[in-house]
């Protein structure tokens, strides 16, 4: 598969959000905030600002998103190393939790107390949100930290559903309405009642762990390696159907589907900062559940 450069100028990018008005709307996650990219155009414009990271979303039934905010990752320490400039990407740390913005650039909490770096989100059918909590500051200075894994329901606190995980991250429901999430170098089913556990894939080919992922409407999974600087196909079984290269560069943090019948995949990355779109998917991809706001 042959993808196509979208933008170039979306260093450390996140969740990327497909919307009814046939733009993609992406994570930012330093500086923290939301960017709406024109894909026909290869045009953005910053839709909102948030103190700490915003580390993905998800849409709104009125249009607007929940977002995942990590609280803020310094990454000017590793800027070189990705070949980005450092004066791009400021560190403006903030309350770590879940967050609302309205279709007009509002921003309001959600759930904050007790949550440490709140990674990737899915919302389920009853509107209730799933959401991945790792380590903070991406685990770099976290030694010892666990990961933990949350469900939130409008108006109600946060509630845990397991822990003890080593850096769970991406997040997604299956066909079927399993969850599965990254945990470690695999990929994990989790039980939403009980916190029951079961590997799908306890190892990921290469050497990357996985980040985000989507599944199509048949089950493919396709899920962003950072390390091995590509997105992994795999069927469902779990076994590798395709690797879509990246560039050696590249450094991919997740991808959803859109484009006309959600056949194009469209990824985010921690560096260059590239949006790309690799069009003509033999499925669709699998329609997301909106928010549904109070």
């Amino acid at each position: 598969m042959k993808y196509e450069v979208v933008t170039s100028e979306a260093p450390l990018g996140e969740g990327p959000v497909w919307c009814p008005d046939d733009t993609l709307v992406i994570s930012l996650i330093s500086p923290g905030g939301l960017l709406r990219v024109w894909p026909e155009s290869g045009e953005s414009k910053l839709l909102v600002s948030v103190a700490g990271g915003a580390n993905s979303a998800q849409l709104a039934d009125d249009e607007g998103f929940v977002v995942a905010n990590n609280g803020g990752i310094d990454f000017r320490g590793f800027a070189m190393g990705l070949g980005i400039d450092a004066e791009k990407i400021p560190y403006t740390p903030g309350p770590p939790g879940l967050q609302r913005v309205s279709p007009q650039g509002e921003v309001t909490s959600l759930a904050q107390e007790g949550l440490q770096a709140p990674n990737d989100l899915i919302v389920a059918p009853d509107g209730t949100i799933y959401f991945t909590d790792p380590p903070p500051h991406g685990g770099t200075r976290s030694a010892g930290g666990e990961g933990r894994f949350w469900s939130y329901r409008s108006g109600e606190a946060p509630r845990l559903i397991a822990s003890g995980f080593q850096f769970d991250n991406g997040v997604a429901l299956s066909p079927e309405g399993r969850l599965l999430i990254v945990e470690a170098q695999g990929l994990l089913w989790i039980d939403p009642e009980s916190g029951d556990q079961e590997w799908w894939v306890e190892s990921l080919p290469g050497e990357s762990p996985g980040d985000g992922f989507a599944f199509d409407a048949e089950g493919r999974l396709y899920c962003a390696c950072p390390m091995d600087h590509c997105i992994r196909v795999l069927d469902t079984g779990g076994k590798q159907l395709e690797v879509i290269d990246l560039g050696d560069n590249a450094y991919p943090t997740n991808c959803c589907f859109g484009g006309a019948e959600r056949r194009t995949l469209f990824t985010t990355e921690l560096a260059p900062g590239r949006v790309c779109a690799i069009e003509g998917l033999p499925t669709p991809g699998l329609p997301l559940t909106p928010w549904p706001t109070p």
